[in-house]
This record gives C-alpha cells, sequence and structure tokens, in this order.
C-alpha cells in the first residue's frame, strides 16, 4: 500500500552503515573574517602567556569555523572569547556531546556555540577527551547559561564537567545504568523499567508482509 520494499523496516536504522571522518585542521588563509578572529584570539591568549599553538586547532568545514581546544585550555580561551574587545562572545547557545568509539584517544566531545552579538558572529569551540578520562573543566563561571546544557551532557554521554556547581542528571533517573546518547549503547532488545516490558531491536520492531 505505501510502496514499502525490502524489510518493511520503518524504524530508521535498518542496519545502516555511514563511516564518518573528522575534518584535519585548516591552514591559513582561513577566508572571511575568520582570520581576522583567530589573530584576535592569538594576541589575546599571549596577553595571560597562552600559546595559542599549544592551546587549539583551527578547522573550516563547510564555511563554519571551529576552534578545537585543549581541555585543559578551556576557561583561557572562553573567558578571552567572551572579553576581548574585538571578539566579545557574549553569549554560550548551549553544549552537545559527541560520540566517536571509533576515534581511540578522543571518542568523546563536548562542543560549545557561540554567539557574539557585538560583532553578529557565530563560533564552534570543541573540546575532545578519552572514553577513559572524560573530565572536562565546566564553563559555568564564564557562561552561567551551561549550567542545565553540562548536565545533559553529562547525563547522556558521560563527560565529567569539573567544577560544575551540581552535576546531577537532569533527564534521566539518577540511579540510571549508562549514558543513553552513546553509540554503544543498545538501541533496544533490553528490558526497560516499568511493567517488565522488553523493546525489540529497531530492525524488529515492525515488519509489513
Amino acid at each position: 500500500m505505501f510502496g514499502v520494499h525490502g524489510t518493511g523496516d520503518t524504524s530508521g536504522y535498518g542496519r545502516l552503515e555511514r563511516p564518518v571522518s573528522l575534518p584535519e585542521r585548516t591552514v591559513r588563509p582561513y577566508g572571511g573574517w575568520f582570520d581576522e578572529l583567530v589573530d584576535a584570539l592569538e594576541a589575546s591568549l599571549a596577553e595571560v602567556g597562552v600559546s595559542a599553538a599549544d592551546a587549539l586547532d583551527v578547522v573550516v568545514f563547510r564555511n563554519e569555523l571551529t576552534l578545537h581546544v585543549e581541555r585543559e585550555y578551556l576557561p583561557a580561551v572562553a573567558g578571552r572569547l567572551r572579553d576581548e574587545q574585538d571578539l566579545r562572545f557574549e553569549l554560550c547557545l548551549g553544549v552537545s556531546g559527541v560520540h566517536y568509539p571509533d576515534s581511540p584517544g578522543r571518542e568523546l566531545h563536548a562542543v560549545y556555540a557561540l554567539m557574539s552579538i557585538t560583532h553578529n558572529r557565530r563560533v564552534r569551540v570543541e573540546v575532545s577527551v578519552p572514553d577513559s578520562d572524560p573530565h572536562i573543566p565546566s564553563l559555568f563561571a564564564t557562561y552561567p547559561t551551561t549550567d542545565w546544557h553540562e548536565r545533559e551532557t553529562y547525563d547522556f554521554f558521560g563527560i565529567v564537567f569539573d567544577g560544575h556547581p551540581a552535576l546531577t542528571r537532569i533527564q534521566m533517573p539518577d540511579d540510571w545504568n549508562g549514558h543513553p546518547g552513546r553509540k554503544d549503547y543498545p538501541l533496544g532488545g533490553i528490558p526497560v523499567e516499568y511493567k517488565g516490558a522488553r523493546i525489540a531491536p529497531p530492525d524488529q520492531r515492525r515488519g509489513y508482509h
């Protein structure tokens, strides 16, 4: 009736696999206002004794600027992005978690979207950590709006934001086992807390014969 072919799986899963390749570091010139921003950030970091070469990598991909920051330098970089007059990224729009299980040593990523209301610009700040040591400094002191976002990223990905004033789960129960946002978290075939139900794996949930 609906033109279904093959398994009839409508879950959106269907055992499809898509390889993920992370973009490499970009070399200058970056183009547009990106060079101006990176120059201002490098100069501002130097004023507080931080080498930009040690602290971050610049990636331009699909005309978007991402600053890949080493976790120990995250508070310094965020502080300069917020306070430097030529940067003025006053607002953090949110924190997202990403899980790359096939990327050894950098399986977990925290991604911050920053907005400059003064200059009408956006930049992405990304930090990667190993699954074996999932600690990142909290940016709550710099951007208080990250409060619930860091809690959600901890809840679903298990990234621990050191220095957060109340890092507890925000959606899942406090005693929940595991972090549902990770790619290795089961999508089905496991018991559910309520009424002893069991959710079938995605490719077995529906079938048309």
